[in-house]
């Protein structure tokens, strides 16, 4: 739905890889759901400005990593995310992790965020105006 945006870069240090010599997995979580405090922000407002305005927020239901090629110490890397779909009650993001310098691709992380009612403990739609924000973003 849109392109994606740089919202993080980082460094592997060597105490975020494993005894394998590569980066281990729980690094790239770690750097993925850091990244993902940005989207919002890029694509309508804090959570803050969502909680203030409409008294709901937004709760992660699922994440998927995909894990394509290894990362190793040195390594210089960028996560980029997009939007990539819109539900009544939810919505998508999709991250990458990009070596700095070839560009390849070496993990994903899908999430998908479901508007959630604190009060109600349930979901809610997605108000009409973030609606729209998404939908042009």
């Amino acid at each position: 739905m849109s392109e994606p945006i740089e919202i993080l870069r980082g460094v592997v240090h060597p105490w975020s890889c494993d005894n394998f010599g590569h980066m281990n997995v729980r690094w790239y979580s770690h750097f993925f759901d850091d990244a993902a405090f940005h989207l919002w922000p890029i694509y309508w407002g804090s959570h803050k400005k969502i909680q203030d305005e409409f008294g709901i927020h937004t709760v992660t239901a699922s994440a998927t990593v995909q894990f394509l090629q290894e990362l190793l110490a040195g390594d210089l890397f960028l996560v980029d995310g997009s939007l990539t779909r819109i539900g009544r009650k939810s919505c998508t993001f999709t991250e990458r992790m990009l070596h700095i310098d070839t560009k390849e691709v070496h993990a994903t992380y899908e999430t998908v965020e479901v508007f959630f009612d604190p009060q109600t403990r349930k979901s809610t739609e997605i108000p009409a105006s973030i609606r729209r924000a998404l939908e042009n973003a």
